[in-house]
């Protein structure tokens, strides 16, 4: 088999499958799985697939990150009336997690100066926090995805994993009744999965234009949101929906 056509193949099993591991992709191709490695390396770079702890998976049906730069001014003034409710559930010496979400970065322009420690993966949210005197800032670190101005992959979720925070600010591309919290891509997807399963309470900041939308990458399920902040735009039928879960919902 010439190296062309085992490319083709090992990008054809892996969107057939959705994910496959360097030991199947090594049987079904014939090849050491060093050399897979360095296949899945390359076609990486090639944005034909995204490489994953042992193996790879599709990128078929990704949707491509909005700006951070085009979010920004999305539903402004909605996002800021959330943000700022949600600085009011902060409490001094808590340990909180802002995604880099700009609901996020709305939210840490408003902060005020009290002792707290924020850990983020968001570039943007650290900058602004940076003239804070009494507030410790951490950054995930990890791969740069320069659309978001984020940290992701899997440094980022090692990094997530030697803390433990009170609670968590973060909001999604999309939110549904049935499948839940949803993220544009996979990276994002896994790195907020890891961000739930580390918080004690897990507040999501959606405003109303990400309900009835499901994205690409399952992040959780509601019965793993604590609180939802929204703004007065959502479907009073969706607010009645996610209470019956018993699930404490705030409108601004």
């Amino acid at each position: 088999m010439l190296v062309a056509q085992r490319y083709d193949k090992i990008v054809k099993l892996v969107n057939e499958h959705g994910s496959m591991r360097v030991t199947e992709l090594s049987e079904r191709c014939q090849v050491t799985e060093e050399t897979i490695r360095r296949d899945l390396d390359r076609l990486e770079r090639q944005g034909l697939l995204r490489r994953s702890h042992g193996g790879a998976v599709s990128v078929q049906g990704e949707q491509p990150e909005t700006p951070f730069s085009e979010r920004e001014i999305m539903h402004a003034e909605e996002k800021r009336r959330i943000a700022e409710q949600a600085v009011k559930l902060i409490e001094p010496n808590d340990r909180i997690l802002l995604d880099a979400s700009t609901t996020a970065w709305y939210m840490a322009a408003s902060l005020p100066d009290i002792p707290l420690t924020v850990l983020t993966n968001s570039i943007r949210v650290a900058t602004q926090l940076s003239n804070r005197e009494k507030i410790e800032v951490i950054s995930t670190g990890g791969q740069l995805v320069s659309r978001s101005l984020s940290f992701v992959g899997p440094l980022a979720e090692r990094s997530l994993d030697t803390y433990y925070v009170n609670k968590l600010f973060l909001s999604c591309q999309g939110v549904h009744l049935e499948r839940g919290v949803s993220e544009s891509n996979e990276l994002q997807g896994r790195v907020k999965q890891k961000m739930v399963g580390m918080a004690d309470q897990v507040i999501l900041l959606a405003d109303a234009s990400k309900f009835g939308v499901q994205a690409f990458a399952h992040v959780m399920n509601l019965n793993e949101v604590d609180q939802l902040i929204t703004d007065s735009r959502i479907d009073q039928r969706i607010v009645e929906q996610l209470q019956e879960q018993a699930m404490k919902v705030m409108i601004v």
